[in-house]
């Protein structure tokens, strides 16, 4: 998946349609998911600027947006920090707050599932919009025939698989678990180049797809024979 701007022309309608997916996301789950994502979405609405992808609150402002305490604040950014759908751009310092992303991409991606609930508008602009952006024209050198048999690589695999099953066959599925140690998940690519390829541009995707499955690993290395 590609990631969607919502900035330039039709801005006003991509913003809506991100919303819309986000709260389509937030009614499937349970109370604790819609208030966290509404949550997230009043800071959006409010603070977020689209156009620089900055959100720069502080959290006595969010904790009077949010009608909570300050304690609350922390655990639902770092819910969010896990989740990947927030990022730090940059640490604050002195007395400024961090300038905090929005990463489009893995919010599109988790709340994929839920679009068609709004309705068949909606995936069709989604998907369209993203089918619209120049593809990536990397092809993988060497082709995978089967994903990984056990462990925590297999049940990440399955998870990437669901959000996007070209993608996954063409760059994951031939990495092989050769090992987790302090945090680190090692894996094993069939070459120099797909190990780089993927250490470089997917890096982001495996991290967050790990950990979702095991919170203890804080980053992913790729290695080659």
């Amino acid at each position: 998946m590609q990631v969607i701007r919502a900035v330039g022309r039709d801005a006003a309608a991509k913003k809506y349609d991100i919303l819309s997916a986000m709260m389509a996301h937030a009614l499937a789950g349970d109370k604790h998911r819609q208030k966290l994502v509404l949550r997230l979405m009043a800071l959006i609405t409010s603070r977020y600027n689209w156009q620089r992808n900055e959100l720069t609150v502080g959290q006595r402002e969010m904790a009077r947006l949010w009608c909570v305490d300050e304690r609350t604040v922390k655990r639902d950014m770092a819910k969010l920090r896990a989740m990947g759908w927030l990022e730090i751009k940059q640490h604050g310092a002195r007395g400024r707050v961090s300038v905090l992303g929005l990463n489009l991409e893995r919010v599109l991606l988790d709340t994929k599932a839920e679009w068609a609930n709004v309705g068949p508008d909606l995936v069709d602009r989604l998907a369209g919009r993203a089918a619209d952006l120049p593809a990536d024209n990397v092809v993988p050198l060497h082709r995978a025939v089967s994903a990984p048999q056990d462990g925590l690589w297999a049940e990440a695999c399955l998870r990437l698989a669901e959000e996007d099953r070209a993608l996954h066959d063409g760059w994951f599925a031939a990495l092989r678990e050769a090992g987790q140690a302090d945090g680190c998940l090692t894996l094993l690519a069939p070459s120099r180049f797909h190990a780089s390829y993927v250490q470089t541009h997917l890096s982001e995707r495996m991290t967050t797809a790990v950990r979702r499955i095991n919170g203890q690993i804080l980053r992913i290395k790729v290695i080659s024979p």
